[in-house]
C-alpha cells in the first residue's frame, strides 16, 4: 500500500515574559490543546512544547501533502509536470508557511486579544525559530531584511550535505530572531518577509496581494532600507503591482528617492510575460545575486512623492523664517533628519506616539555618534497629540506631516487644543492626503493606508483648516504638493497657518 509522503515546515514562538502561559491568550491557542488547521495544500498543526511560568514556547508545524497542493493549483498557475512532486520545497516552503500563519494566527496579527485588552501592546521578549527554510541571498540578506526592525539576528547556511561538507552550503538558512517587540509585529514581520526569503511564492499573485502587503507592513515597511527588494520579491517580481504598491507606501514613509523607487532596469519589459521571461534568462546567465546587483541600479524616475511633500514643508519653513521647528508625529525621523541638516534651524525636536518608531529614528539619526553641537539642538520624546504637553511650546513651526487623517475624528477637537490652543507655536503646517487623487492609484481600493480614519476632498480640508484657524486666531493659506491634476488636484495638500499678531 502506497503512503503519501508530506513535508514539515516548523516555526517557533519563546517568550519569557511571566507569566509566559500568556503566549497562549495572545495566539488565541489554548497551551493543553493541540489545534489542527486545515490547508488547501496540507495541515498546520499548533502545540506548546513547554508551558511554563517562566517560559513558553508555541510551535506551528505545517504538513505540506504536495498531492494536495497540485491539486489547489488554479487554471492559471504555471504546469511544470514532473516539477510539481519533485522539486526543492520539501521542509522548507517559506511562502506555503506564510499563508499558514496568516489564517491560524489571524486575530494575533491583528493585535487583538478580548481576554487579555492590553497584551497586544505589550512589547514581549521574543525568540522565533525557523530550523530551515530558503533563502535566494544566504544570512547576509536575511540579516539585511530583519535587522533593521530591531531583531538580532542568527542566520546560519544549512549546508548540502554534513558528510561532504566540500560540496559547500544550500540555499537554506537555519533562522533564529531575537528581540523585544509586540506579537503582532513579529508575526507580520515574518509574514511578509518569508516569501521574499524564498524570493518565490507558491500560489497565484493577484492585485489583492498589494493591499495584503500594505496591511501586513504598517508602520515598518515604509521605512525599511530595503523596502524596494521586499515589494519587488513579495509581489513575485510582477511590476504593475510593485510600482502600485511602492507609490501607495510612498505615501507613508519618508524615505529617500533611491529607496522608494521600485529598481526597474531602464530595458525593463513592457508587459508581465516578457518581464517573468527576461527574468529568468538574466537568473540563468548570471545567477540571482548578480541579478539582485544589476536591480540596484535603477533607472532615473520621477521625483517620488513624500520626498516632494519633505521639501515643500523645509521650503515652507526657510521662507517663513523659523528658527525652531517640532514635528508632531515625526515617525522614523526623516523630517528630523532633515532639519538637523541645515543649520538654520537651530533647535529641532520630534514627537511620536510610537516608542518604536522612536528608537528606529535614533538609529537612523545615528544618535550615539551624532556630534555633540548637532546632538544640542536635538529632541525626542514619546507623546500623544490628544493631551497637553508643555514640552510642545516654545517652537517657531509645528508640521502635521500626514498625521490628522490618522486621528479619529472625534479626538480631532483635542489634538486642535493642544496644538493650536495651548502650544500656539507662530506657524502650523499640516499636510494630508487629497482623497480625490486616488483614483490615479491604479488598484487603490478603499483609502491609502490601513490605519488611516479618513481622508478629505480638498473642499472638507478647507473647511476643517478655515474653522481651526478662526477659532485660534490664525490665518491659513492653501498649496498643492506633488503634480497639481487639473481635474483631481494633488496628490496632497498643505495648509499653512500664521498666527494672527493680535492674538
Amino acid at each position: 500500500m502506497a503512503v503519501r509522503q508530506t513535508w514539515d515546515v516548523l516555526l517557533t514562538i519563546t517568550t519569557t515574559a511571566r507569566p509566559a502561559t500568556d503566549l497562549g491568550f495572545l495566539l488565541h491557542k489554548h497551551p493543553g490543546r493541540v489545534q489542527e488547521f486545515g490547508q488547501s495544500f496540507g495541515t498546520a498543526t499548533v502545540f506548546y512544547p513547554e508551558a511554563e511560568e517562566e517560559r513558553c514556547t508555541a510551535a506551528l508545524l505545517l504538513e505540506v501533502d504536495p498531492i494536495a497542493l497540485v491539486r489547489s493549483r488554479g487554471k492559471s498557475s504555471p504546469d511544470f509536470s514532473l516539477s510539481q512532486y519533485v522539486n526543492d520545497r520539501p521542509y522548507a516552503a517559506s511562502s506555503l508557511l506564510a499563508v499558514a500563519l496568516a489564517d491560524v494566527f489571524r486575530t494575533a496579527r491583528a493585535g487583538r486579544c478580548n481576554a487579555r485588552p492590553a497584551l497586544p501592546g505589550t512589547p514581549l521578549p521574543l525568540e522565533l525559530r525557523l530550523p530551515a527554510l530558503p533563502c535566494r541571498g544566504g544570512p547576509e540578506l536575511a540579516a539585511r531584511l530583519f535587522e533593521p526592525l530591531g531583531w538580532e539576528v542568527d542566520a546560519q547556511a544549512v549546508p548540502l550535505d554534513e558528510g561532504f561538507p566540500e560540496w559547500g552550503d544550500s540555499r537554506y538558512v537555519g533562522l533564529t530572531l531575537r528581540g523585544t517587540a509586540r506579537l503582532a509585529d513579529a508575526l507580520n514581520h515574518l509574514y511578509v518577509l518569508l516569501p521574499v526569503l524564498d524570493d518565490g511564492k507558491h500560489y497565484w499573485i493577484a492585485p489583492d496581494e498589494v493591499d495584503k502587503l500594505i496591511r501586513a507592513g504598517a508602520g515598518w515597511l515604509s521605512g525599511h532600507p530595503e523596502r524596494g527588494l521586499i515589494t519587488r520579491r513579495y509581489l513575485g517580481r510582477r511590476w504593475a503591482l510593485a510600482r502600485t504598491a511602492l507609490a501607495r507606501l510612498a505615501e507613508l514613509g519618508d524615505e529617500t528617492e533611491e529607496q522608494l523607487e521600485p529598481a526597474v532596469e531602464e530595458d525593463a519589459p513592457a508587459d508581465e510575460a516578457a518581464a517573468a521571461e527576461a527574468e529568468a534568462a538574466e537568473a540563468e546567465a548570471q545567477g540571482d545575486a548578480s541579478q539582485e546587483e544589476a536591480a540596484q541600479e535603477a533607472a532615473p524616475k520621477a521625483k517620488p512623492l513624500n520626498l516632494r511633500r519633505r521639501e515643500a514643508v523645509l521650503a515652507k519653513l526657510e521662507e517663513l523664517g523659523a528658527v525652531s521647528v517640532i514635528d508632531l508625529g515625526c515617525g522614523q525621523g526623516e523630517l528630523v533628519g532633515a532639519l538637523l541638516a541645515r543649520p538654520r534651524f537651530a533647535r529641532v525636536g520630534g514627537m511620536d506616539v510610537s516608542s518604536m518608531a522612536l528608537t528606529i529614528a535614533a538609529r537612523k539619526l545615528r544618535l550615539e555618534r551624532m556630534p555633540d553641537s548637532k546632538r544640542a539642538r536635538l529632541t525626542l520624546f514619546q507623546g500623544a497629540l490628544t493631551y497637553t504637553d508643555k514640552r510642545l511650546s516654545g517652537y517657531d513651526a509645528a508640521v502635521l506631516m500626514e498625521v490628522i487623517e490618522h486621528v479619529d475624528p472625534p479626538r480631532l477637537t483635542a489634538l486642535e487644543r493642544v496644538v493650536f490652543g495651548r502650544a500656539r507655536p507662530q506657524h502650523v503646517l499640516v499636510t494630508t492626503p487629497n482623497v480625490e487623487h486616488n483614483v490615479r492609484y491604479e488598484f487603490l481600493t478603499g483609502l491609502r493606508h490601513p490605519d488611516h480614519r479618513f481622508e478629505w476632498t480638498r473642499a472638507e480640508f478647507a473647511a476643517w483648516a478655515t474653522r481651526v484657524a478662526g477659532e485660534y486666531g490664525y490665518q491659513v493659506a492653501f498649496e498643492p504638493v506633488g503634480d497639481d491634476d487639473p481635474e483631481v488636484g494633488p496628490p496632497t495638500q498643505m495648509g499653512v497657518f500664521t498666527r494672527d499678531q493680535r492674538s
